[in-house]
């Protein structure tokens, strides 16, 4: 119900039409994105306001950072901008006049608020922003007069966040002198200055306008935003009515400037300034005003076009371009086109309004628009007498140049001129303009030319330049820049133009009316299609099918049109391999579409140079198979076949993997081929190895996409002759011996289909016992056969690897271990034989349990093998903590030993299950395969005991607790298996409902993340059978180098040790006495094991730093001469830096206790004062001080600041032997027996000779150095 005109004004502005649900809808919008961050701003806003200026420059900052957010979507902030600005604006008005601009406050004042306006001015544009300016008479002096404050200070700094608003103020005071200078007063009538001045003569510039003009020529020369705004502020300026001698003045200045151009920095920022600023003018003034100056500044401007500067700067070029195009739309006059065509309706609510009858009406008479009538006829006559200045014609030239220019900026705006001046020329002259725009699309022309034509054709269309009876010219050149893609080098160019090729297509949706495309949607809507699906870029594919859209929702019915809309939509497009193997399937089942795509893969997209692009085109045109089967086999792949020999690498090996997956497709829609087709794809490994096509470049992908053509055909049951059969053996035991792994895996693919298709149905003579042939080479010398071969045995079917089955998983226990030679160490042969190791048990155990399989393998010494001898060698390979240039790999190891326990456990629980663990007569001989602690429980009649359960949770525990995320995360995942698997129970888990607390089943938690793995497996350090194994892996994590890591994992550790202070004290010590234990154990474990010694020891130095472990009675003794004795073993002869400083610093620790064992350790500390390196004798001083000021017990007091003094004054640094002097002294001192000074010597050779380091071992440790850095 609308408001009567009785009630009050306040409440009309509440009350609301209930019709109008789109402004309502529209509110709620903006409320939802930006209401809440509205609180925040308006309380800030209030503050400011309150104060009368900014009293917390944070606020500032606070404001920015959220309005910057709303970059792409400034509209969202358009229905606040008054809230904002009136009360800012107000702000510097009524302070510059408060203050008064001689004050230096004022600037203060003004540059903090001026931030916050010139920050919206570059979300939401500066027009609408200045709307809600203050523009009474009186403010354009207070302006000029606080822009002259402002220029005269300098800005501070050029990096925006470091801004204190200098730049920001220039810019807000010229938009506001831009909107100040349109007051509909002669400007001489405004300036107080001439008030008393009767000798201005006649449209002089005031004093006020030169000033002003004296600034924005400063302000030209600017690199900021000042250049662009003093250019708008000049041309709202100088094309007022009063200011001709003004404009003249300005004019001859900048024929100056351009005139004179010069390589210089400044100079370059003025001919942009100035060339912008003119364009602006142009743009803005009066044509009667700019007509006399035209000649002047269009012969500056061509000659500045063709000059160094302008090739060297595109913005310069862009900016005369623009320039040039307004010159040109000047000279024309403005006059209504009665060629141009009258397309469909820009206002959506005056198409809607249209009856159906006037649409047709409408139609027919756009489809007649040249149809010669007698109105036509003479407006045709009027165009021929229009006289068109000759400059006009250099302008076109000009612009018809810049759509061939290298950069976009400048094509783009060249394509605007283009339609502009077009729009004022008559209609031969408009076909004329078409011409040229139609020779940029020549074939000699480069990539810039054609999207420069693609970007006019659009503009021309667009505003009804492009008539339909040019249409059959212009579509076949559109459709050829729809597949514009030039092959350059290893890449290629067109991305662009395909994009321009489809803003033109729809251009042309939103000009004409559906009777004028319909014959043109029904050529171009293939292609677009095409382009949907199969184009390279994304932005390519969503223009196309966006183009697509605007013309079916325009044009109206187009046979399955909205269904095309809605399967090729924008999100669908984003991902090439969906757009491949789902969009376009799903397209090419309507009519019309299925042969332009097969066309479109097979002559461009298998040959494509993007290697991804041709394994994807080839899966693309297999899934297109089912749609026309005989297509396919007869047409496509006699093509392939006979590009699999092509010269060109793309081409042959797109064509070698698109046939393979067509044979494959065609065998799976039961498509027989003919004969001789089939002897021809049987032929084309032959003839490709016949003309050596392996060799040279491209002959690794070559390989590749063999092996790819060789699993099709065998997974197609091809028939082969015995003579191909060995070929292809032959050439798949060549890819598996190939260092490449990705060739490595796919020939073991391609070897798993062709032995199950042609191996095992009859015997080919000449290939000879292929398992035998595989398990000699896990022992060759090249690692690349070992990788190979590995791989090649996990894909073996049971039938062959029955006779030999347990050969081939001791072999494989056997190659899972470190090589005892160096040379022949590899850590990817190492995986391989893991995961080909899984393999052959899964393929063992699948065999027994299929009916159609006769089993030759008796179930329990397979069962027994796996559990005491392939467990044990994984159990093995998660202790593989190789590493060499390439960092840790063996973590590549220990994570495919971690996949392949859980699968054997697995097998074990199913033949639990199955009934098979009653012992046999041959459980002695399996006995003897192995003696590892995994065999304890022989007797017992479970495959799976809860002494394995408790190794293997216990293993898996530990990689759950180190330092690589990745390790992290897998190991937990598996453990979340094994619990919670719901169709194989995995028994016997020692505490499982406390594992199940500490791995729930969520698979949204990030174990990678330190802070949520770490104080959930800490947990397990309280139980016996675990606590050994997380220990021995948290260490790595808590002493390691990675601070983030160190910091989360310490700080779980201790936060495990002191929640046991909730549980009573007893709870405590028993945590720490458990940890000192363990922490023993570790280091007799892992003795003489940096890897793991050193960040053990820091792991000491740590908790004894936050006096853990120091206090546990009796246990506190023991645990210290524990680490005592590990000390002595592992600090001597060590060079280890950081090794040496743990140990002296839990040295430390220890001499300051008052146990009775401080005496040995201070006795172990001070021999490290003569040690051989400065430093290390250097850091024992210093403990060694510190540990006399905290135990005084340890020397006499008569002697004690005698020793201070020997330390404190001693040069550690120094001479060597000054050094061992002095211990001696403070042996003496200590009551130590000299003997074992002399017992403990660490290496350096005393003046006698008693002991000497060996002399090979300063070199050892250099190419010890050499080695660690992968030289």
């Amino acid at each position: 119900m609308a408001s009567t005109a009785e009630e009050k004004p306040d409440m009309e502005m509440v009350v609301y039409d209930i019709e109008d649900d789109e402004h309502d809808s529209k509110e709620m919008v903006l409320q939802k994105y930006f209401l809440l961050e509205w609180k925040l701003v308006k309380s800030l806003l209030l503050d400011i306001v309150s104060n009368g200026r900014v009293s917390d420059p944070s606020s500032v900052n606070t404001i920015r950072s959220i309005l910057d957010k709303y970059q792409q979507q400034g509209q969202l902030l358009e229905p606040y901008l008054e809230s904002i600005v009136c009360p800012l604006m107000f702000i510097i008005r009524s302070k510059t006049i408060e203050l008064g601009v001689a004050s230096d406050e004022i600037l203060e004042v003004i540059k903090p608020i001026c931030i916050i306006i010139y920050s919206l001015v570059t979300v939401c544009g500066y027009k609408a922003v200045i709307k809600f300016f203050p523009h009474q008479v009186s403010d354009l002096e207070l302006a000029v007069s606080l822009l002259e404050k402002c220029h005269d200070a300098n800005s501070l700094t050029s990096l925006r966040q470091e801004s204190t608003g200098e730049m920001e103020a220039k810019c807000v005071v010229l938009l506001w002198l831009s909107i100040l200078v349109l007051v509909p007063f002669d400007i001489s009538t405004v300036d107080t200055s001439i008030a008393n001045n009767s000798n201005l003569g006649e449209l002089e510039p005031a004093p006020l306008v030169l000033r002003i003009l004296g600034f924005c020529k400063d302000y030209l020369s600017n690199a900021g935003p000042m250049r662009t705004i003093a250019g708008l502020l000049l041309s709202k300026l100088l094309t007022r009515p009063d200011m001709p001698k003004a404009f003249a003045s300005f004019v001859e200045w900048a024929h100056g400037v351009l005139s004179l151009a010069t390589d210089d920095v400044l100079d370059h920022f003025r001919l942009l300034g100035v060339v912008e600023a003119l364009a602006s003018i142009f743009k803005a003034g009066d044509r009667k005003l700019l007509l006399h100056v035209i000649p002047m500044v269009w012969n500056d401007s061509s000659v500045l076009m063709k000059s160094s500067a302008a090739a060297r700067s595109p913005l310069l070029r862009k900016y005369l371009v623009k320039l040039t195009q307004r010159i040109g739309f000047t000279c024309l006059p403005y006059r209504s086109s009665s060629w141009r065509y009258v397309g469909t309706s820009s206002s959506f609510g005056e198409n809607i309004s249209v009856p159906a009858s006037k649409k047709d009406d409408q139609g027919s008479h756009a489809l007649n628009v040249d149809s010669p009538n007698s109105e036509q006829r003479s407006n045709s006559i009027q165009d021929e007498d229009m006289d068109v200045p000759d400059v006009v014609e250099e302008i076109i030239e000009m612009l018809l140049s810049g759509l061939r220019d290298t950069d976009t900026v400048v094509r783009w705006s060249a394509a605007k001129g283009i339609g502009r001046i077009t729009s004022r020329l008559t209609s031969a002259l408009s076909e004329e303009v078409l011409s040229s725009v139609s020779e940029l699309f020549s074939p000699g022309e480069g990539d810039g030319s054609w999207h420069g034509g693609c970007l006019a054709l659009a503009e021309l269309a667009r505003r009804g330049l492009l008539l339909p009876v040019s249409l059959p010219k212009v579509v076949p050149v559109v459709i050829k820049a729809l597949h514009y893609d030039i092959r350059r080098g290893p890449h290629s160019v067109g991305s662009h133009v395909r994009d321009a090729a489809a803003y033109v297509c729809w251009a042309f949706g939103r000009a004409y009316y559906h009777t004028d495309m319909r014959n043109v949607l029904e050529q171009l809507s293939p292609h677009l299609l095409t382009v949907a699906c199969y184009d390279r870029e994304v932005n390519c594919r969503r223009a196309a099918a966006a183009a697509f859209q605007e013309n079916v929702g325009r044009q109206g019915n187009y046979p399955h049109g909205i269904d095309i809309v809605n399967t090729a939509d924008y999100f669908s497009l984003s991902s090439r391999v969906n757009s491949y193997l789902h969009v376009a399937v799903e397209i090419a089942k309507y009519e019309g579409y299925l042969y332009p795509f097969v066309d479109e893969l097979l002559y461009n997209k298998i040959c494509h140079w993007d290697k991804g692009l041709r394994e994807l085109a080839a899966d693309a045109l297999s899934a297109l198979v089912k749609y026309d089967a005989e297509y396919f086999a007869n047409s496509v792949v006699e093509k392939l076949i006979s590009c699999t020999l092509s010269s060109d690498l793309c081409m042959r090996h797109g064509a070698t993997l698109a046939a393979g997956e067509l044979v494959l497709a065609l065998h799976r829609c039961d498509y027989i081929l003919p004969s001789d087709t089939q002897q021809r794809i049987a032929g084309v490994v032959p003839a490709i190895e016949k003309a050596r096509l392996y060799r040279g470049k491209g002959g690794e992908i070559m390989r590749s996409a063999v092996s790819r053509f060789i699993e099709c055909i065998s997974s197609s049951h091809l028939p082969l002759t015995e003579k191909i059969k060995r070929s292809l053996i032959d050439t798949l035991s060549d890819n598996l011996r190939h260092p490449n792994s990705q060739i490595q895996s796919a020939a073991v693919g391609a070897l798993k289909h062709f032995v199950k298709a042609y191996l095992l149905i009859e015997d080919i003579r000449g290939i000879g016992d292929i398992v035998s042939k595989y398990l000699q080479m896990l022992t060759d010398p090249n690692v690349a056969l070992r990788r190979g071969s590995a791989l090649a045995l996990g894909v073996l079917p049971y039938e062959l690897l029955a006779k030999s089955w347990k050969d081939v998983l001791l072999k494989l226990c056997s190659a899972c271990v470190i090589e005892d030679n160096p040379e022949d160490r590899d850590a990817e042969a190492r995986v391989n034989a893991v995961k080909g190791l899984i393999s052959v048990c899964e393929t063992l155990i699948q065999a027994r349990e299929d009916p159609n399989i006769q089993s030759w393998v008796d179930d329990m010494p397979l069962f027994l093998l796996i559990k005491n001898k392939v467990m044990m060698s994984l159990f093995k390979a998660l202790d593989d903590y190789s590493v060499d240039n390439r960092g840790d790999v063996g973590s590549w190891v220990r994570e495919a030993a971690m996949d392949g326990l859980e699968r054997c456990i697995y097998i074990l629980c199913k033949g639990d299950s199955n009934g098979s663990t009653r012992r046999s007569e041959g459980i002695e001989s399996a006995s003897e395969l192995s003696n590892s602690v995994v065999v304890k429980n022989n007797q017992m009649h479970s495959l799976f005991d809860a002494n394995l359960a408790s190794i293997f949770v216990g293993a898996i525990c530990k990689q759950a607790v180190e330092k690589m995320d990745k390790l992290r995360e897998a190991a937990a995942k598996v453990l979340q298996r094994i619990l919670y698997n719901e169709i194989i129970h995995v028994p016997y888990i020692p505490y499982r409902e406390k594992m199940e607390e500490i791995v729930p089943n969520d698979a949204g938690l990030k174990w990678g993340v330190p802070t949520v793995s770490y104080p959930r497996f800490v947990q397990l350090l309280q139980f016996d059978c675990y606590s050994r194994s997380v220990l021995s892996g948290l260490v790595t994590s808590t002493g390691g180098l990675q601070d983030s890591l160190r910091k989360a994992s310490i700080s779980a550790l201790l936060e495990f040790l002191q929640s046991a202070n909730t549980e009573g004290l007893d709870e405590k010590s028993s945590r720490e006495c458990m940890l000192s234990k363990d922490i023993l154990w570790v280091l007799l474990q892992y003795k003489r094991c940096d890897r793991v010694i050193v960040p053990t020891l820091k792991t000491i130095e740590i908790l004894f730093s936050k006096k853990i472990l120091l206090n546990m009675e009796v246990h506190t003794t023991t645990f210290c001469t524990g680490v005592l004795s590990s000390l002595a073993v592992e600090l001597k002869w060590s060079k280890d830096f950081s090794k040496l400083y743990a140990g002296i610093a839990i040295l430390g620790y220890i001499a300051s206790l008052a146990e009775s064992i401080n005496s040995p350790a201070f006795s172990q500390l001070l021999t490290f004062l003569g040690h051989r390196y400065p430093k290390i004798r250097k850091a024992s001083a210093e403990q060694v001080y510190l540990v006399l000021l905290q135990n005084g017990n340890l020397v006499s007091e008569d002697s004690m600041e005698k020793a201070l003094d020997i330390i404190s004054e001693t040069c550690w640094e120094g001479d060597i032997e000054m050094a061992k002097h002095q211990r001696l002294e403070l042996y003496n001192m200590a009551g130590l027996e000299t003997a074992l000074l002399y017992k403990k010597n660490d290496g350096v050779s005393n003046k006698d000779g008693s002991k000497k380091t060996p002399a090979a071992d300063e070199n050892a440790s250099y190419s010890s150095l050499v080695g660690s850095a992968g030289f």
